[in-house]
């Protein structure tokens, strides 16, 4: 069995709208990709901060500009026009985990996908908003980053950690965002318990190798990491359109294999059970 849980059904441009990509046909198209390629476990994680209903979480100006969208009708899309199992992605805001619990509960999702995309208003991986912006150095953003995720993970409210080390995204030669200096293993480890904590599904995404990063997040001492607190795997490729569903999975499943990992999470009304993987999949590239 393969999987892929964190895909979107849209790029993330805020001309790609629900009505262009909200469509049985789009839906069919992603589907058809990973019949390909052996992934019998598809769904969809939209971004929550594209729906009206995240205002009510959090107001920050990225927020604003993109929650256009209606949630309920996302969901009611996904459940009744295509066979997809039904998620979100959701940010992580300190502060606002009671409000993001309410928007979360009040729907059927099969998983949430939880990831962490800004330290306080600054973004880690967009030029705006940006938290490089002024800031004291990448000791300083590293270490707000893996406090955060840490967080993110001890406070129940997801079932997936998605990109953990998303914080590399602009990788490692870039002059104004460099990574910090040494092993970095004393950053991930700020993570560490509150993934431990709370039982988490680590995400292994194959989307950092299309990225600057031009790595799998996460980083294999971070995933060895994880696992040694019992941390399942979820498989994903954050795809944003269909020839990226499963992307490069034969490099996560090289290294899950030597990682000794075996089975993958399976999602289903928020209940999580684990598969086999399965070997030498058809279609795999």
């Amino acid at each position: 069995m393969l999987s892929d849980y964190h895909t979107h059904l849209r790029t993330d441009e805020l001309e790609a709208t629900a009505e262009d990509h909200f469509t049985a046909a789009n839906a069919a198209r992603y589907r058809q990709a990973a019949d390909e390629r052996g992934i019998a476990e598809l769904g969809v994680s939209e971004h929550v901060y594209r729906f009206r209903q995240a205002l009510d979480v959090w107001r920050h100006p990225f927020w604003e500009r993109y929650a256009h969208d209606d949630l309920d009708a996302y969901c009611q899309f996904v459940r009744e026009q295509t066979d997809l199992r039904l998620g979100i992605e959701a940010d992580f805001v300190p502060g606002g985990e009671d409000r993001m619990a309410n928007l979360l509960q009040a729907r059927d999702f099969d998983y949430v996908v939880g990831s962490v995309h800004f330290i306080r208003e600054g973004a880690v991986d967009m030029e705006d908003y940006s938290v490089w912006d002024g800031a004291r150095g990448p000791e300083e953003i590293w270490r707000g980053y893996f406090q955060t995720l840490g967080e993110a993970a001890r406070s129940g409210l997801f079932d997936i950690l998605a990109h953990p080390d998303l914080v590399k995204v602009w990788g490692p030669a870039h002059p104004e965002r460099p990574l910090p200096e040494g092993d970095l293993r004393r950053y991930y480890e700020l993570a560490i318990d509150g993934i431990a904590e709370s039982g988490i599904a680590i995400e292994l995404s194959t989307s950092g190798l299309r990225k600057r990063a031009a790595e799998l997040y996460p980083a294999p001492a971070f995933l060895e990491m994880c696992l040694e607190t019992g941390a399942p795997v979820a498989l994903s490729s954050d795809a944003h359109q269909p020839e990226d569903v499963g992307a490069d999975y034969e490099q996560a499943l090289e290294l899950l294999a030597a990682a000794g990992v075996e089975e993958l999470c399976v999602f289903e009304r928020r209940e999580r059970r684990l598969e086999r993987i399965q070997p030498n999949p058809p279609g795999v590239r």
